[in-house]
């Protein structure tokens, strides 16, 4: 039977629950048992896949296809368990689905209310993702005593409460601020927030006080008192330098050895040896390199979270720190673009819509003329893809047409029809919805002998999509001609999913249709990251021996 581990979050948003919920599946996981882990998000759209990444961060692509919360990325680089469409919903996706069953007559002409109909889809949803496990950890989105969240609150506590009383432990994670002019910590706001949970039926069993630096015991021994959270249930959880320092410092203080009591869970002593490892690993590293990355959401550093962390374990396998440079697609112009000279290597990344794509096609150019490594990323790819036809296949004015219709080359253009990766095919066009029209999902291709792409893949690529428009095959034989290297296609439909230079033109370009970075991980890194910052550390060290 599944054991659950609900966290909730108190007094302000964005303090962690993620990286606390990831780490606390990794020490279990590595106590022995069998871990997953559910993220429930209080907002109305059905997923976050037409959502602005300013206003929620990255939008995390699973290898069945879903659109889920950037926390599903922590989820699969902490533990093992690879994340589907069922560890994440919404509220959208909760109403949509009992509208669906009062239209079918599902609940017999009953009055159809939260409690207890809304409140039953929350469970039933829970209880599909949590099937199998050992233990479920179930995030709840949102804040403690926001009206959005109270349904899913209402929820687990009915799960709790029919399961009985090792079945389910709550963590709450709160904010203990540090005021400069008293000079102290104050433990009101988790007070209020405890207060908050108690008000509604759920008593935590262990608090995670979240603080710029590690809370006292006298502290804690307060919070404690005013809480009725056991003394041994308070927890410190202090800003660190990397997120990998967190499992180590929770399973110091306990919480894993509280969890495994309260859910009456015998296993083997948790080992925390390759975390220790890793944090080794990140904190000593031989070199450091600078990496441009190019692109239009550079205000908001969690729209590239996947693609942050895949450089950094990148790093990790190349016993370098990598230092990401944002730099804004818009400011860069024929006047200003020899600023990425600094750099060691230019990355531009996903993105959708017009905005800034003229200075990504600039930053692409550079690359290729001043041979810096260049990596592009569905987007990067296109912007690289329409830099080479516009420069070097003399199609004056070759564009995308999802930024210019008119134009005379459509060099990327919307696809009509492709086979999704359980072999049905899908239709899409300009007026489908924008949610339906995405090749989302784990899609694989061959990989052509020879290549730079073939050195790190081998034969076949097999990554997750996440976008609309594609390199237009009409026009692969011109830019091969004029000596683009296309270095993976789809057999069916013909879709570009791999470009790059020839290497003895160039020392390292690629673009790539997929998304790579949602399936590194800190223990196996990914190879095509792996390679592309050995690239720069290469150009660093010459750029080094040029100047000594």
């Amino acid at each position: 039977m599944t054991k659950y581990v609900f966290v909730t979050g108190g007094v302000v948003s964005s303090l962690g629950k993620g990286i606390a919920s990831a780490s606390l599946a990794a020490i279990l996981e590595s106590r022995g048992l069998k871990v997953t882990l559910m993220k429930l998000d209080p907002y109305l759209n059905v997923d976050p896949g037409t959502m602005s990444p300013f206003q929620h961060g990255e939008v995390f692509v699973t290898d069945d296809g879903a659109e889920t919360d950037l926390d599903l990325g922590h989820y699969e680089r902490f533990i093992s368990t690879r994340m589907k469409r069922a560890n994440n919903f919404t509220t959208g996706q909760i109403y949509k689905s009992v509208l669906e069953k009062e239209r079918r007559g599902d609940y017999l002409g009953k009055t159809v209310q939260v409690i207890p109909h809304v409140t039953n889809e929350i469970q039933e949803f829970v209880a599909r993702g949590a099937a199998g496990v050992d233990v479920a950890i179930v995030e709840v989105g949102g804040t403690v005593g926001d009206i959005e969240s109270l349904p899913f609150l209402e929820a687990v506590r009915q799960m709790a409460l029919r399961g009985g009383p090792n079945s389910a432990a709550f963590v709450h994670l709160t904010y203990v601020p540090w005021i400069a002019a008293a000079g102290e910590l104050k433990t009101k706001p988790t007070q209020h927030t405890v207060q908050k949970m108690r008000e509604i039926g759920i008593q935590p069993d262990a608090l995670l006080c979240r603080a710029d630096r590690e809370v006292p015991e006298d502290e804690r021994d307060k919070i404690s008192l005013f809480t009725n959270v056991p003394r041994h249930g308070v927890i410190s959880m202090w800003d660190v330098d990397t997120i990998y320092k967190v499992p180590r410092m929770l399973h110091e203080q306990g919480l894993d050895e509280l969890i495994c009591m309260k859910l009456q869970l015998l296993t083997k002593p948790a080992d925390l040896k390759r975390w220790d490892t890793l944090v080794h690993e990140v904190t000593h590293p031989r070199a450091t390199v600078k990496i441009a990355m190019c692109g239009k959401y550079t205000d908001l550093s969690d729209s590239y979270k996947s693609l942050n962390e895949a450089l950094r374990h990148a790093g990790i396998h190349n016993h370098a720190r990598v230092e990401i440079d944002y730099v804004d697609s818009e400011t860069l112009t024929p006047a200003s673009v020899d600023r990425l000279a600094a750099f060691d290597a230019i990355l531009v990344p996903g993105g959708f819509g017009k905005r800034g794509v003229e200075g990504k096609i600039l930053a692409a150019r550079y690359a290729r003329e001043h041979r810096i490594p260049y990596l592009g990323i569905c987007l990067g790819m296109q912007v690289a893809t329409i830099e080479y036809a516009r420069h070097m296949a003399g199609l004056d004015g070759a564009n995308s047409t999802e930024f210019d219709p008119e134009t005379p080359h459509p060099i990327i253009a919307l696809i009509d029809e492709w086979q999704d990766s359980d072999g049905s095919i899908q239709k899409r066009s300009a007026s489908s919805d924008l949610g339906g029209t995405m090749r989302l999902g784990a899609q694989s291709a061959d990989v052509k002998p020879g290549t730079l792409a073939h050195q790190i893949y081998g034969p076949v690529v097999t990554e997750r999509h996440r976008h609309r428009y594609e390199a237009n095959e009409h026009y692969l034989e011109r830019l091969q001609q004029a000596g683009l290297v296309i270095s993976a296609i789809t057999q069916r439909e013909k879709l570009t999913e791999i470009v790059e230079l020839p290497q003895d033109t160039h020392p390292w370009f690629v673009g790539v249709q997929f998304h790579p970075e949602f399936k590194s991980t800190p223990w196996a890194g990914h190879p095509l990251f792996t390679s592309y910052v050995k690239a720069a550390l290469a150009r660093h060290e010459a750029s080094q021996a040029k100047a000594a």
